[in-house]
């Protein structure tokens, strides 16, 4: 039976973008499959204790700052650590995803990486339709899904916000495999590799 890695996270994540290819290449070597879940991670941190990074004390904003900048130097992407578009407004990108999810043709892991390069690392506001129009033509899908599926987008975007939570999930980016194992950030996935392959 083939694997199931759902894969939770948010836009304007800057550890959903420093993760790179890294889930898609893992899944791939064990022949598992992802579904792509963007969430609404305000609703999440809301539900689950969780701070919004600007509401955070000014320790911890700057630890994150120190953990993101060693982080982008392990992983050799190009980042911005403070973007001019971040937080961006999730909506339209995550509404793109979804549609583009269910229409298909192209390449969905290639665009989730692509809106949150384009937030992290080419000062570009994923909100604007030019944007999503742009990652959807470089992914493979036809960048008029810009402009359909918003009811279902938002709808679709509720529920797996809603599954996500019942799920145990409070942070981005996070996966979860088989609907039972689940593994929070992109630092976490080597273990998630070691689960698929049986060592842990």
């Amino acid at each position: 039976m083939t694997r199931q890695i759902d894969y939770y996270f948010t836009t304007f994540s800057p550890f959903s973008y420093l993760a790179g290819d890294g889930l898609e290449r893992i899944a791939a070597e064990a022949g598992a499959e992802i579904r792509y879940k963007p969430v609404d991670l305000m609703r999440i941190f809301d539900a689950t204790g969780g701070v919004k990074p600007a509401e955070r004390s000014l320790q911890r904003q700057e630890y994150r700052l120190q953990e993101l900048r060693r982080a982008r130097d392990k992983t050799g992407l190009e980042m911005n650590l403070k973007p001019a578009f971040a937080p961006a407004n999730p909506m339209p990108s995550s509404y793109a995803i979804i549609a583009a999810d269910k229409a298909g043709g192209g390449d969905l892991g290639l665009l989730v990486r692509l809106f949150l390069r384009a937030c992290w690392a080419e000062e570009r506001n994923i909100a604007e339709d030019e944007v999503v129009r742009d990652c959807l033509g470089k992914a493979g899908f036809d960048p008029a899904l810009a402009d359909s599926g918003l009811l279902l987008g938002a709808e679709t975007m509720m529920r797996y916000t809603d599954e996500a939570l019942a799920a145990g999930v409070f942070g981005a980016p996070f996966y979860i495999v088989d609907g039972t194992e689940r593994f929070w950030g992109q630092d976490r996935l080597e273990d998630l590799r070691a689960h698929l392959e049986g060592r842990l």
